[in-house]
């Protein structure tokens, strides 16, 4: 059944990777302005019950399919269930990869870019009040956004090209501890601001109000699926190099509580900046493109040391979650076409890239003008795979593994057989998370 398949070289690194694809733009850039948007408190504390409800239980259901099937995410429902229509849960996955991947290296080379620019100075020397014009005059133009997508999807494919040990593993044990470093400097510089106690007030206490809010569920639900990388087949690919004797249930709380606390702790660095200077928090998107470096830029040369440790720390946070992404193509275009890694990786890549450019030019650029269903095309592939192809992904992984696959082989495979623990996951995968999932569509579809 292994097919001569590659192998992580240590669990912890098959951790570090999973909550790589995790810990990205969804917990930083994602994560602050939906909380802005969403209440703060009210809004965090929803999160976490959604992560421990209905992501942790599809997360160690991914694992379990991918762990079984031994194969990317089309392959694993093929091998588990041959001929049955739950393929569909592997073709979303690999559809919705492909699609978030299209517009996340244009984010992300946003991200490399304002990096860049602030290492050279060129993001330091624009005067108060001119970081909107800065930002809307890059992402404006024709040639620069779609060179930093370039450059970052370079970096990313190098890294998938060297496989699962030499590429994605190793590139994960050094982020990944760099990351939780970066993070817990700034956060502690952070708290040193004036507005922290602000900052943290908005962040854990909650606005009660907010709790009668659908819409507040609806974006818990949605970032909680995105957070965890849920949906996309990353989850499947990455357990499909696992070997039988990890922990499952294990692994994947080390997943859920390190995403969390990455998600967490960016809140503590962004949100007692952005109440020092009276920024609102409900900034949108442009949160860390043109409020964060208004902050900084206030903050005077220490702000530009701040910037540039903050812009490397998202930018490493993307990469880490555009490897996971990229592998799933990579994945089911080896078996698919019977292609060796290197060029399966040549050619994911190199589509996805191209894909991805319509996204880099429609904000402003040449594209800007040309819409579908009122949106431009970035906006439009990040709406349907947030709000739709996403969910789906996961309330058919849900059905599949608590109604569609053998109860005993399910239970054996994530090892809590005969365990009240068990009795309750099987459960909730069976009605919690399909019924959570199913609301969460509607309100989408109606909203």
């Amino acid at each position: 059944m292994s097919n001569g398949r590659e192998r992580w070289a240590t669990k912890m690194g098959f951790i570090l990777a999973a909550v790589g694809s995790a810990v990205g733009l969804g917990n930083i850039w994602r994560f602050s302005y939906v909380t802005g948007e969403s209440g703060g408190a009210a809004f965090l504390l929803i999160y976490v019950l959604c992560i421990f409800l209905v992501g942790l239980p599809v997360l160690i259901a991914e694992f379990s399919i991918g762990r079984r099937g031994q194969a990317d995410a089309v392959g694993a429902f093929n091998n588990i269930a041959p001929g049955k229509p739950w393929i569909i849960g592997g073709i979303l996955g690999v559809l919705t990869s492909f699609l978030i991947l299209s517009f996340y290296g244009v984010i992300a080379g946003w991200v490399v870019y304002f990096l860049y620019s602030y290492l050279t100075g060129a993001a330091g020397a624009v005067e108060e009040g001119g970081y909107a014009d800065f930002f809307v005059n890059f992402i404006g133009g024709s040639t620069g956004p779609v060179f930093w997508q370039f450059l970052f999807m370079a970096i990313v494919i190098g890294i998938v090209f060297f496989g699962v040990k030499k590429g994605i593993e190793l590139s994960n044990r050094i982020f990944m501890p760099l990351l939780a470093i970066i993070l817990i400097v700034l956060a502690g510089y952070s708290l040193t601001l004036d507005g922290a106690g602000e900052g943290l007030s908005f962040l854990f206490t909650p606005d009660w109000s907010a709790f009668g809010e659908p819409s507040v569920y609806a974006a818990a639900v949605g970032q909680a699926f995105f957070t965890l990388s849920l949906g996309m087949g990353a989850m499947i690919t990455y357990s499909s190099y696992l070997p039988k004797e990890t922990k499952l249930p294990n692994a994947a709380g080390n997943v859920v509580v390190l995403d969390t606390l990455f998600a967490i702790i960016a809140g503590i660095v962004i949100f007692p900046a952005v109440f020092t200077f009276a920024i609102e928090p409900d900034a949108g998107p442009a949160l860390i493109f043109i409020v964060l470096p208004e902050v900084f830029n206030q903050m005077g040369t220490g702000g530009t040391v701040f910037a540039i440790l903050f812009f490397f720390l998202v930018a490493i946070a993307a990469l880490s979650s555009a490897i996971s992404l990229l592998e799933v193509s990579v994945s089911y275009v080896m078996r698919q076409m019977n292609m060796n890694r290197r060029k399966a990786t040549l050619l994911a890549g190199f589509v996805v890239t191209l894909f991805g450019i319509p996204s880099a030019l429609s904000q402003g650029g040449p594209l800007s003008e040309f819409t579908l269903f009122g949106l431009p095309f970035l906006d439009l592939i990040d709406t349907v795979t947030d709000q739709y192809t996403l969910p789906l992904g996961g309330m058919v992984i849900a059905l599949f593994v608590g109604w569609g696959w053998n109860k005993v082989d399910a239970l054996k495979e994530t090892g809590l057989t005969d365990t009240t623990i068990g009795t309750v996951w099987l459960w909730f995968i069976r009605i919690i998370a399909p019924a959570g999932i199913a609301w969460i569509l509607l309100l989408n579809l109606f909203s």
